[in-house]
């Protein structure tokens, strides 16, 4: 008769739970992944499945309960790893959510705007369009298999242990999340810049031209030199965004890094 003790089957939940809770605080944040429109029975069954995988390739974990006070606070502490890893390629997406609404606002679409299920709001049409383009290069370079890998990866650098993370991991998290503002100016910046120009020389026509009716005329001209910008734009925009998902995944090696607890201090000498 096979007899399991209380201990040997909180080390199983433990060898379990523990990964299982990283992949599901990747899943709940990383792009794609996080996608509404994929069930969340679909999600569980892939996070469940990934972590019965890495299940004989994972190093020991902690001798702890699960259930227990410590075991939960571990749990947490994967689940925020898991996060952050997925919030480190989030940026990308939102630095281009970002760019799409400058370049809305300044065309002049910025009533154009309907309920975004995934976001849970309003959002602008053209940061829908190109949110859709970023995330069919993102497929197309495999970046949902790279951020799985290096997600898989993070057991390594970061092993699952009784050890409280570096608070200096959050914070480059959090320096990490200024850089939407940053990317997000750039990318919009060339069709900002044409515009900027259209709207000057609108101004001086209207100056000089009083009986011309403004509101009639630079409307029709602002968005067809904000959609020709697009075009031309969107010949180097693949090749843009692609770099900024390779800086992200290198991101993630950095947060990582900046993650692992500080080696303890050395003993003085007596």
């Amino acid at each position: 008769m096979i007899s399991v003790t209380s201990a040997q089957l909180d080390a199983w939940l433990a060898a379990l739970m523990f990964p299982l809770a990283r992949l599901l605080g990747l899943f709940a944040t990383a792009p794609v992944f996080s996608n509404r429109a994929i069930p969340v029975r679909i999600r569980l069954t892939m996070a469940l499945g990934i972590a019965l995988a890495l299940l004989p390739a994972l190093p020991a974990m902690p001798q702890t309960p699960p259930g227990g006070g410590i075991g939960l606070l571990v749990m947490v502490q994967q689940m925020f790893i898991g996060i952050a890893i997925g919030f480190m390629i989030r940026i990308v997406f939102a630095a281009i959510d970002m760019a799409g609404s400058l370049i809305g606002m300044q065309m002049g679409l910025s009533f154009a705007v309907f309920f975004d299920p995934d976001a849970g709001g309003q959002t602008a049409v053209l940061s829908d369009f190109l949110s859709l383009v970023a995330t069919l290069l993102f497929l197309s370079i495999n970046g949902h298999l790279m951020l799985v890998a290096a997600l898989i990866r993070s057991f390594e650098w970061l092993p699952i242990g009784l050890n409280v993370v570096s608070a200096s991991g959050w914070a480059y998290i959090a320096r990490a999340g200024a850089a939407v503002f940053a990317t997000g100016l750039l990318l919009s910046l060339p069709i900002v810049a044409v515009l900027l120009v259209a709207n000057i020389a609108l101004g001086i026509l209207t100056r000089a031209a009083p009986q011309l009716n403004l509101f009639a005329i630079g409307f029709p001209v602002t968005l067809a030199m904000g959609f020709m910008g697009l075009i031309l734009i969107m010949t180097n925009f693949g090749p843009v965004v692609v770099s900024l998902f390779e800086h992200g995944f290198d991101t993630i090696s950095a947060m990582l890094e900046a993650l692992a607890p500080l080696p303890p201090a050395p003993a003085p000498p007596r």
